[in-house]
């Protein structure tokens, strides 16, 4: 990959969970009360089908690379009463539905999911059910952490109908390990892996890291030739983002000048690419691998892919409720953030009250424009009609795009856009060209991490 291309490419972007991105909300517009509404409209258009997000934040230690909300805490007698809220929050939305869900996807992650016992896991589950079914085609998923995810675990969560489990490996060099406090040695991996396939679980995850501080070449090679010899379904290969300005994030343990940077962190990306793609792994939108025989392979070969704020999924439902403190729920029409203190969450849901501090009411424009960033992100390619006004009011995304197709990053012909393999790892950046909320402001304060 050209130098030039990532130092001029290689600038502070959003990772397009979702659009607009959460900095650019408009809060002013938003409202509980609209949101109730946006609930209503999309729970009847797709017939009752939902996605769940359930956020679980305990930790007992803290990893210095997370940005993801989190308590650190050892003590476990405070699992069974957040459960209880959550199933209470859970109660709120169930006020909202004329009839009774069907459950199409659900995510439990964290902080540490398997931090909460699988009793108390057990009891979570069913108590979303008790008001609830499952959707024909339904997939559910949980985060688990290889050091203490056990055989209780995976059977119980087996039995209530999961059957894809990912693991935080991060790099099995001790001291980057060290560094980032995430300690954990590839028998521990590859016990919890070979645990829930003796269990039957049909579809494993390895999450790997490029760009951690300290990290090395050889480094990377180690651990995905150790991945490889545990041939997870799934391995999600993603950039470092280094935000150490986030409140309550730990990236403080390790100096900016340890973490490698530019081109150097994306010929770690580019190594691993290729001994992935060698050993039959296929490059899914951004960041992520699969399987040629995955559901997540065939989905994008057949251009239904979605990705939410939980990542690349094949369950494409427009919306998704996020239940815990911190959780994020997506109507399509709007977005909608939980407070992310805990106890003023378990303080609202206690009053009645759906625990939402922050989100953002779609217009016209947005949902355009969130159409065509999810069709880049999720297949690479994006279409227009000559009615989308959108290229006709907004030359300058014309001309962003123009610099894209000089430097040969993407093809534009008749109403298309295709994203050239080479410009796969820049594909956050052609997103942007779109974003009209970047384009409005520039803001002073850091708000992303670096796009390659």
């Amino acid at each position: 990959m050209s130098n030039s291309l990532i130092q001029k490419y290689n600038v502070p972007g959003p990772r397009y969970t979702s659009y607009p991105t959460v900095p650019f909300w408009d809060s002013s517009t938003f409202s509980s009360e609209k949101w109730k509404t946006s609930i209503k409209q999309s729970f009847s258009e797709n017939n009752g089908e939902l996605s769940l997000y359930i956020h679980l934040p305990y930790c007992e230690s803290l990893c210095t690379f997370c940005g993801c909300h989190k308590r650190i805490t050892k003590r476990h007698e405070l699992e069974s009463p957040y459960i209880k809220t959550l199933l209470e929050e859970w109660k709120l939305y169930l006020f909202l539905f004329e009839t009774t869900p069907k459950v199409k996807e659900i995510h439990l992650g964290g902080g540490t999911p398997t931090f909460f016992s699988a009793e108390n896991l057990k009891q979570l589950i069913d108590g979303i059910f008790k008001y609830a079914e499952k959707a024909d085609d339904y997939e559910f998923s949980f985060e688990g952490h290889p050091n203490n995810t056990t055989k209780e675990h995976l059977q119980t969560l087996y039995n209530l109908g999961f059957r894809r489990v990912s693991y935080g490996v991060q790099d099995y060099n001790l001291e980057i390990q060290q560094a980032i406090h995430r300690i954990q040695p590839f028998e521990n991996v590859k016990k919890a892996t070979d645990l829930a396939r003796e269990i039957g679980y049909t579809s494993i995850s390895h999450d790997l890291i490029f760009g951690l501080p300290f990290q090395k070449m050889e480094h990377v090679v180690d651990t995905i030739n150790k991945t490889l010899l545990l041939m997870p379904e799934r391995i999600a290969f993603y950039s470092y983002a280094h935000v150490p300005w986030v409140k309550g994030n730990g990236q403080r343990g390790f100096d900016e000048y340890d973490i490698p940077k530019g081109d150097e962190k994306r010929t770690l990306y580019e190594t691993g690419k290729k001994l992935l793609e060698e050993l039959g792994y296929v490059e899914i939108g951004m960041d992520h691998f699969a399987l040629k025989r995955d559901s997540l392979t065939m989905a994008m070969n057949e251009k239904e892919l979605h990705r939410n704020f939980m990542g690349y999924t094949t369950q494409k439902t427009n919306m998704m409720i996020g239940l815990g403190a911190s959780s994020i729920s997506d109507s399509w029409y709007a977005f909608a953030q939980n407070v992310k203190n805990i106890e003023e969450y378990s303080q609202l849901v206690e009053e009645g009250i759906i625990p939402v501090f922050r989100g953002h009411v779609l217009d016209k424009e947005d949902l355009i424009i969130r159409k065509h960033i999810l069709n880049l992100m999720c297949n690479l390619q994006t279409s227009w009609e000559s009615s989308d006004s959108i290229f006709e009011d907004l030359p300058n995304v014309v001309t962003a795009l123009s610099e894209f197709e000089n430097d040969g990053l993407i093809s534009i012909c008749r109403g298309r856009l295709i994203v050239n393999e080479k410009g796969r790892p820049f594909v956050r950046n052609i997103c942007m060209a779109f974003d009209m909320y970047l384009k409005k402001s520039k803001p002073e304060n850091k708000l992303f991490s670096m796009t390659v």
